[in-house]
């Protein structure tokens, strides 16, 4: 899936809110974040975390994954399936605790906007638990940074000098 523009495919009830938080991050596209998903941050939290808007193109699935801390999610538009079958649409909420693993995929032939609240890091993780990558508050942080130097553009959410 490809994007012309940051609002293709956004119900028009999704797009003032999606224009607002690139707006204040500073940011003219969403952030890739591999095959099917982007972000766009709103936040990063002083105590560690996140706050972003993600998007998933249809079928696009997260890995097993396991958090450190709790996550909060409210699907904005879409639908996605969570390992244990349950589906959640438009205007659905998941809370996960501390300590939770799971993975899930988008579903259906509509884009997922999902806006979450990540405290602490996030752990992508084999079968057998191992480890397989780490992902830090400081390591979206960067890649914010890092998005934001490559196009030219001011990071608000994060200045080098605050």
């Amino acid at each position: 899936m490809t994007m012309t523009t940051p609002l293709d495919d956004l119900q028009a009830h999704v797009q003032p809110h999606v224009r607002a938080a690139l707006q204040r991050a500073g940011l003219d596209a969403w952030m890739p974040e591999g095959d099917g998903k982007w972000s766009l941050p709103l936040q990063f939290l002083p105590d560690g975390g996140w706050v972003e808007l993600m998007r998933l193109a249809p079928g696009t699935a997260l890995t097993l994954h396991r958090h450190h801390g709790e996550v909060h999610g409210l699907n904005l538009q879409g639908s996605r399936r969570l390992d244990d079958g349950r589906v959640i649409g438009p205007g659905d909420y998941v809370f996960e605790p501390d300590g939770n693993v799971d993975s899930w995929q988008a579903i259906g032939d509509e884009v997922l906007v999902l806006h979450v609240v990540v405290r602490g890091d996030v752990d992508y993780v084999a079968r057998d638990g191992t480890v397989q990558r780490r992902i830090t508050t400081a390591d979206r942080i960067a890649d914010y940074r890092a998005f934001c130097a490559a196009r030219g553009l001011l990071p608000r959410l994060a200045p080098e000098h605050p």
